[in-house]
């Protein structure tokens, strides 16, 4: 970490533990280009590492230039992290109906079976607000993810959000970076270089 013109310090604020279903905020002057900014919404953690999705990137595709054999349906897609970007993932508050989803908590669910999905679609039985979809994931290993937390990386939060279309606000990395308050609230509108300024 380069800059920190407030002498902040992520690790008053990291009260919460990493698990399943929190988010991963990105400390402000992060200089990974992959992860600047991002929130990530973390679908894993355990004794191998961790894995999410960046919820706050998106590549300005709908899922049928993505899929072309994929059911018309109006939906974006996000670029989820930078391992397997040839793959596309989902998440979704469809549980109920997708065999094999993955409960992350907060009526939220990830992956699940495909064919069900696009079924779903077909049908109309599913809408863009209920889901979301990515290229690529990020991934960490064990040590990885928690030296990174000790060294002021990343914030964990807990996921407040009462449906998957908040992740789709404009400025989700500020406008969450405001909710914690104090001094930290103030480094959501800085530059991303103060140095340009």
């Amino acid at each position: 970490m380069m800059n920190n013109p407030l002498d902040y310090n992520i690790q008053e604020l990291n009260i919460l533990k990493l698990k399943k279903g929190r988010l991963l905020l990105a400390e402000p002057f992060m200089d990974d280009p992959n992860f600047k900014r991002s929130v990530v919404l973390v679908t894993e953690y355990d004794e191998n590492g961790a894995l999410g999705f960046i919820v706050n990137k998106p590549l300005g595709l709908q899922i049928n230039e993505v899929l072309k054999d994929f059911p018309p349906f109006d939906a974006p897609v996000f670029m989820g992290g930078p391992v397997q970007t040839d793959s596309l993932f989902y998440i979704h508050s469809q549980g109920e109906f997708i065999e094999g989803s993955v409960p992350l908590g907060n009526n939220l669910f990830w992956s699940g079976n495909f064919d069900q999905l696009k079924a779903l679609v077909t049908n109309n039985e599913i809408f863009p607000h209920e889901i979301k979809f990515f290229v690529g994931y990020s991934g960490w290993d064990y040590n990885q993810i928690n030296e990174e937390i000790k060294s002021d990386s990343w914030l964990i939060l807990e996921n407040n959000f009462d449906g998957i279309e908040r992740f789709n606000e404009d400025h989700l990395w500020q406008s969450t970076l405001q909710k914690t308050g104090h001094k930290h609230a103030l480094l959501a509108s800085f530059p991303e270089d103060p140095s340009l300024n």
